[in-house]
């Protein structure tokens, strides 16, 4: 008793020693659990690399072409199809007129005439402001999704008869999606420079490009960033039908003036 009256911080120091002793024993055994997670995750491999993604995007690819083949397959199928229905339908030729308005309407069947190509692009590597404008972010030098969209929306407004993206038709349900800088379009994936074709009064379509908002505010960023933009006539062209499968289960044509 005289002892402990004699030193009265001992306990306190001890009570302060033993809980930080028991800490430090914590901390090197979540470190060794930590360790041995890692290394049963990695099973001896690099985990600081993006193999991972490496595979993703290598899967992406591999799907796409898989979608394009499985395209092929079922135009040549839908063909060998329409063939035998109009052989056997017994319609008259009033509804067969009505009928190929329809698959017109609907994007698929060919249609031809005079085009243009609208071609889009990421600015340079080397990208730099031209005079008066502030040095570019990170997005300001690629494609967006509502840059392709406000350019097939100014066609359609111009009176397209009919657009592709790339080497797609583009018909009703179709959705212009872009995923970091590629384009997914119907279940397929591309990558930069993109190509907008368009069917019909080539000066009506040029007219619409010009006087849209938000194509007029994509050229603000090909002045001060570079970012491509290129319009091209092509004269007389053919744009194929849509070959794809179709979603949509029921529609009704709108009026037509």
């Amino acid at each position: 008793m005289s002892n402990s009256a004699d030193s009265p911080t001992e306990p306190a120091r001890r009570g302060t020693w033993r809980p930080v002793r028991l800490l430090t024993a914590a901390v090197f055994a979540l470190a060794g659990l930590i360790f041995v997670t890692s290394f049963n995750t990695a099973k001896g491999t690099n985990i600081r690399t993006d193999d991972s993604l490496l595979r993703l995007s290598d899967l992406v690819r591999e799907r796409s072409d898989k979608n394009a083949e499985l395209e092929e397959s079922t135009a040549a199928v839908r063909d060998e199809v329409d063939a035998l229905a109009r052989r056997d339908d017994g319609s008259s030729e009033a509804e067969d007129a009505r009928l190929g308005a329809l698959e017109k309407a609907a994007g698929t069947t060919e249609v031809s005439g005079d085009g243009i190509t609208v071609t889009l692009n990421d600015a340079p590597p080397d990208a730099r402001a031209a005079p008066g404008y502030p040095e570019p972010q990170a997005n300001d030098l690629v494609i967006h999704q509502q840059d392709l969209q406000a350019v097939v929306n100014a066609l359609w407004q111009g009176g397209a008869e009919g657009i592709q993206v790339m080497d797609q038709r583009l018909i009703s349900t179709s959705a212009v999606r872009c995923v970091g800088n590629t384009l997914i379009l119907q279940g397929r994936v591309y990558s930069p420079p993109y190509k907008v074709t368009a069917v019909g009064d080539t000066g009506k379509l040029r007219k619409a490009l010009a006087s849209s908002p938000a194509v007029q505010n994509y050229q603000l960023y090909v002045k001060a960033y570079g970012l491509g933009w290129k319009v091209e006539e092509k004269g007389a062209m053919t744009l194929p039908g849509y070959t794809g499968t179709v979603d949509l289960r029921y529609a009704r044509p709108a009026a037509q003036d």
